[in-house]
């Protein structure tokens, strides 16, 4: 079985990095772990289209550049996903829209071991993470769910409510708070800036902390991580691929566009335009 990096980090009381992706080409996570900057490459699956087959190739990728993967899932989908994302080599899972404990006792148990210690509703599989038939229903098999990292995102209202009751659950090892749908669920969609939002991120923080669980934010880029250090927070997640793209087309893009001809033309027609106006103006 593939020692869990990331579970040994956090063991150690150890910052982690990592780094998200929508896209399941495996190549990105190579071109990732060619960096050696990151700990983990996020697959945000909640947002992605992909197949099984597709994670399969990410669990090879993760391997071949000694990344952890953690795997985002979707409301309904918490055990189906997260069995088949560890199955294909995944050593982490995050676990969107939770909202109860009942919610996560069930993220929990769709991780661990169907045993009498461990109390999960995970089976043997002959999958990628057993080597398809050397580890199935092994003790190795079970000590390494053991070892998978459980996220939870807090990002409803009702999370943050019972939120000391929520993170009590055992098994949770991480959490991730959600402005955009946490306002949303308040009335306040899109406010991510809202006294009620900025409360609630700081309350999760804050709890985690207390409660011995590991906070991790999300950011776009370095630059914002300042005040989360200071609240002690050591995991951060930075950059998604899509926003890299569409924040590279779209500033070159328009240096590009400023330096063809046509753009040119357009533009000594309005200077030129606006000189004729002038002069009309002059003569009246």
């Amino acid at each position: 079985m593939r020692r869990n990096k990331f579970r040994e980090l956090l063991k150690a009381g150890k910052p982690t990095l990592g780094t998200h992706t929508l896209s399941a080409w495996p190549t990105l996570v190579e071109l990732i772990g060619q960096t050696g900057m990151y700990d983990y490459v996020e697959f945000t699956a909640e947002y992605a289209p992909f197949d099984l087959h597709d994670l399969d190739n990410l669990g090879r990728a993760l391997e071949l550049s000694d990344l952890v993967g953690m795997m985002k899932v979707e409301q309904t989908q918490w055990t189906h996903q997260a069995m088949r994302a560890i199955g294909s080599g995944f050593q982490s899972i995050l676990f969107a829209d939770i909202r109860t404990r009942e919610d996560a006792v069930a993220c929990v148990q769709a991780v661990r071991a169907e045993s009498p210690r461990t109390r999960g509703l995970h089976g043997v599989g002959m999958r990628r993470d057993v080597g398809t038939v050397r580890e199935a229903g092994t003790p190795a098999f079970v000590k390494a769910l053991d070892d998978v990292v459980v996220a939870i995102m807090v990002e409803k209202r009702q999370c943050v409510e019972d939120l000391d009751a929520i993170l009590a659950t055992p098994g949770i090892d991480m959490v991730q708070f959600g402005p955009a749908d946490y306002a949303m669920s308040i009335g306040q969609a899109g406010n991510r800036a809202h006294p009620d939002v900025v409360a609630a991120e700081r309350k999760t923080i804050e709890t985690a902390l207390r409660l011995g669980i590991h906070p991790r934010v999300e950011l776009g880029d370095p630059s914002q991580a300042e005040p989360y250090l200071k609240m002690g927070v050591k995991h951060f997640c930075i950059g998604w691929d899509v926003s890299i793209l569409l924040g590279w087309w779209r500033a070159n893009g328009e240096t590009m566009r400023g330096m063809l001809p046509d753009a040119k033309a357009g533009a000594a027609a309005k200077k030129a335009a606006a000189k004729g106006a002038s002069r009309r103006g002059i003569y009246r």
